[in-house]
């Protein structure tokens, strides 16, 4: 079996988890879970980042110990049954192609504030055939370019902060209300999700027993900060106010007299939603590449380019599976929906971690008891008619995969 070759280093890899990381979560969730829990979302921040942390540290042992692409796809079929494996799969899949297909039509909505007429569908199909072609180019290549991205959104969030907190002097009344709260750390567990992106990625992390813990924390911790800065300034200036909005920092800011920032903001807006694409794209390539591996994928989506740095008919399959969604013109994946996919995914995360034998693992059973805990419960604290929904798929999937595998059978 060909191998993609390992060329992602500490710092390269927190580069792509923060690309994973800052996009819709921090630029719009964080005003979303503010209306739910008002002040309460600074603990909801707070929680979800320690719930992050026990899932991410699981996913780094789990990647340490097996180091190829497919993250929690590949671990459900080593640890636990290959029906694990094949849910993880389609749902990380179904998931993150429907927020990649979000984040290109969203590209289109934050031009159009900045004054450009644009039509949402096919600005979406360009943005997505520009980070195809950039993921094309090799993970090394995509990771300069996502260092860039990158740099632009952090420059804007640390903007809004820096000219938030002098001009901001509500004091809000902080009281804690126990069921919004949880919902706000749902809806904020989902904040994080993009950490993933380090794991998933594995095969090409350079040291990984060594790289992949450390720079899952590290991109973490960052989140963390950049999360409690935002949303600290956001209820101090009344984020509620300007919602709803696609746009709510930037609102906020044009609310308070600083309409050149709020163009900065506008423009960190879309270049977070490119480096979350690009990072989905990569992504979801390498869970293809590794269903094609394993055969629940056509065996041609496996194969490597000359120099092992691509899968590129992965990339081009994912490329166009994305452009087809966006040209529906609307994705009307909810935040909550997701949240209850990412959160399921993670409890068979933790499910494999909690099932690693005793010399490969890294850390305490008991933080994959934690993790599992935690994702079980959360996934139920979004809106009944979300989770219901997400079990009826899972139904679905378990039928396609009973059916499948009576065929091979057969």
């Amino acid at each position: 079996m060909q191998v993609l070759k390992r060329q992602i280093g500490l710092w390269g890899a927190v580069w792509l988890g923060l690309g994973s990381i800052l996009g819709t979560g921090v630029f719009v969730s964080i005003a979303v879970a503010t209306q739910v829990a008002g002040a309460g979302v600074l603990v909801g921040i707070l929680l979800a980042s320690l719930i992050a942390i026990c899932n991410g540290l699981n996913s780094a042992q789990l990647a340490a110990s097996h180091p190829v692409s497919g993250g929690t796809y590949e671990y459900g079929y080593r640890y636990l049954h290959p029906w694990f494996g094949f849910m993880a799969g389609w749902l990380f899949l179904l998931a993150k192609s429907a927020s990649a297909a979000t984040a290109a039509l969203g590209v289109s909505a934050y031009l159009a504030r900045l004054g450009l007429a644009v039509e949402a569908r096919w600005v979406g199909v360009i943005t997505v055939a520009m980070m195809t072609a950039v993921v094309f180019l090799g993970v090394k290549r995509s990771g300069l370019i996502n260092t860039v991205i990158v740099a632009v959104t952090l420059l804007a969030l640390l903007c809004f902060i820096a000219l938030g907190f002098p001009t901001t002097t509500q004091s809000p009344s902080f009281s804690i209300e126990p069921r919004a709260t949880m919902q706000a750390t749902a809806l904020m567990f989902v904040a994080y999700a993009g950490y993933a992106r380090i794991a998933t990625l594995g095969e090409e992390v350079v040291n990984p027993r060594r790289t992949i813990p450390w720079a899952v924390v590290l991109t973490i911790l960052l989140t963390l900060l950049l999360y409690l800065g935002v949303g600290a300034v956001g209820v101090r200036g009344g984020i509620t106010q300007v919602l709803p909005s696609d746009a709510p920092l930037a609102d906020l800011l044009q609310l308070w007299g600083y309409p050149l920032p709020s163009k900065l903001v506008t423009i960190g807006a879309i270049t977070a939603l490119l480096g979350v694409l690009l990072n989905l794209i990569l992504g979801l390539s390498r869970i293809v590449l590794a269903m094609a591996r394993r055969g629940d994928l056509p065996g041609f989506l496996a194969q490597l380019n000359s120099d092992r740095t691509n899968p590129p008919g992965a990339v081009i399959s994912v490329g166009v599976g994305i452009a087809l969604l966006t040209l529906l013109g609307s994705v009307k994946t909810t935040w909550s929906f997701s949240a209850f996919n990412v959160l399921c995914y993670y409890t068979v995360t933790n499910l494999c971690a909690w099932r690693l034998p005793p010399g490969e693992r890294m850390f305490p059973k008991g933080l994959a008891v934690g993790g599992l805990f935690a994702c079980g419960m959360l996934a139920f604290w979004v809106d009944w008619q979300v989770w219901l929904v997400g079990l009826g798929l899972l139904g679905i999937l378990s039928l396609v995969y009973g059916l499948t595998r009576r065929a091979e059978v057969g």
